[in-house]
C-alpha cells in the first residue's frame, strides 16, 4: 500500500485495520510472500492426484523442476489474498493453481507480485503461471497465452452513505475513481473519462493504485467516491467492510479470466487438459463453492478465448 496518505501513527492504525477487512488480508503487497498451495479432495488417474496422461504432455523443462512458479497479486479476495498468518497466498486461485499442478504431477508455488507485472514478468520466464483475475483480451494475447477458466463483470462500489448515484460506465463523468493499475477497470474508465469530456460532461478523474487495497483506502478517506473491481471481488470487498462499503449500478463487461502462460513453454495444452480433469472430477466446482463464487464457473474452457 505504497501511494496512500501518511498521518499519524494512529491514524495509520486504523486505516490498516478498514483495508484488512475491505480487502480480506492483512498485509500489503510484497514480492517475498510464497506459498506452496495445497487443496484437497477429488481422484484422479494415480493415488496422488496425478492424471499420467496430463503428465505426460508436461515439458521435460518444467518436468525437471517439479514446482510451478505462479504468480498473483493477492490484494483481491477472495480470488487471491494475503492470509491470516501475514505471507500465504489464499483463495480461489492459489487452490486451483495446486489443484492444477498436482493433476500434473507438480506443486504450485504461488509467489505474490504486484498485478502490473505478472505479464512482464512470465514474459521474461520470471513466473510459469499468471493466476490473478486476469481477463482474457485479445490486447494481453499478444504477450502471452490464456486458459479459460471462470467468467466475471465489472461492478461498481462506494461508501455506504453519501456515495454518488452510479448506474454505470455513463454515469462516472464528474467523479472521482479508485482503481488497481493495469486492470481493465482503469482502462474502462480512462475511456470513459474521454467520452464524458467528448460530450461537454466533466471528465472522470482516475486514481490508479498499484494494489487493491490502496484503491480501497482511497474510498475509505475520502479521497475517491466509487471503486470498481471485478464482481466476485467488489461482492466480497462489501460483504466484509462490515457495513461500509455497498454495491451500485448493474455489472458490465461479463468476459472470462484466463490462466496467463509464456507463449514458448509448451504449458497452455497441459494445464487446459489438467483443468477439464478438475471439472470432471468435481474438485474445480468445489473450489469455486468453497469461496462462495459458484456463480462463475464455466464449462468449455480454451486456450485463448477472448472476446475483445
Amino acid at each position: 500500500m505504497t501511494r496512500r496518505i501518511s498521518r499519524a501513527a494512529a491514524s495509520l492504525a486504523a486505516l490498516s485495520a478498514v483495508a484488512a477487512i475491505a480487502a480480506g488480508c492483512g498485509s500489503s503487497n510484497s514480492n517475498t510472500n510464497t506459498t506452496a498451495a495445497s487443496t484437497g479432495g477429488g481422484t484422479s488417474t494415480a493415488a496422488s492426484g496425478t492424471d499420467q496422461k496430463v503428465a505426460g504432455e508436461v515439458p521435460a523443462a518444467i518436468k525437471s523442476k517439479g514446482t510451478l512458479t505462479v504468480a498473483a497479486d493477492a490484494t483481491y479476495a477472495p480470488n487471491e489474498f494475503i492470509g491470516s498468518d501475514g505471507h500465504t497466498v489464499e483463495g480461489m486461485d492459489a487452490d486451483l493453481a495446486a489443484a492444477l499442478a498436482k493433476t500434473m504431477g507438480l506443486k504450485a508455488k504461488v509467489q505474490n507480485a504486484t498485478f502490473d507485472s505478472i505479464i512482464p514478468g512470465l514474459a521474461a520466464h520470471k513466473y510459469d503461471l499468471g493466476m490473478s483475475s486476469f481477463t482474457d483480451t485479445k490486447e494481453r494475447e499478444k504477450t502471452v497465452d490464456f486458459v479459460t477458466y471462470f467468467s466475471a463483470g465489472t461492478s461498481f462500489y462506494e461508501k455506504a452513505s453519501g456515495g454518488p448515484p452510479v448506474t454505470g460506465l455513463a454515469s462516472l463523468c464528474g467523479t472521482t475513481v479508485a482503481v488497481e493499475k493495469g486492470t481493465t477497470q482503469q482502462d474502462d474508465s480512462t475511456a470513459q473519462s474521454k467520452k464524458c469530456t467528448s460530450a461537454g460532461k466533466k471528465p472522470v478523474k482516475v486514481l490508479t493504485f498499484p494494489d487493491q487495497n490502496g484503491a480501497n483506502l482511497a474510498i475509505t478517506s475520502g479521497r475517491a467516491q466509487i471503486g470498481m473491481a471485478d464482481s466476485p471481488v467488489a461482492d466480497y470487498q462489501v460483504k466484509k467492510s462490515g457495513g461500509q462499503f455497498k454495491t451500485v449500478g448493474k455489472p458490465y463487461g461479463t468476459a472470462p479470466y484466463g490462466i496467463a502462460i509464456p507463449k514458448d513453454t509448451k504449458m497452455a495444452q497441459p494445464v487446459l487438459d489438467a483443468l477439464k480433469v478438475l471439472m470432471s472430477n468435481g474438485q474445480y466446482k468445489a473450489i469455486l463453492t468453497k469461496w462462495g463464487i459458484a456463480d462463475g464457473a464455466i464449462s468449455n474452457p480454451q486456450i485463448n478465448g477472448a472476446i475483445s
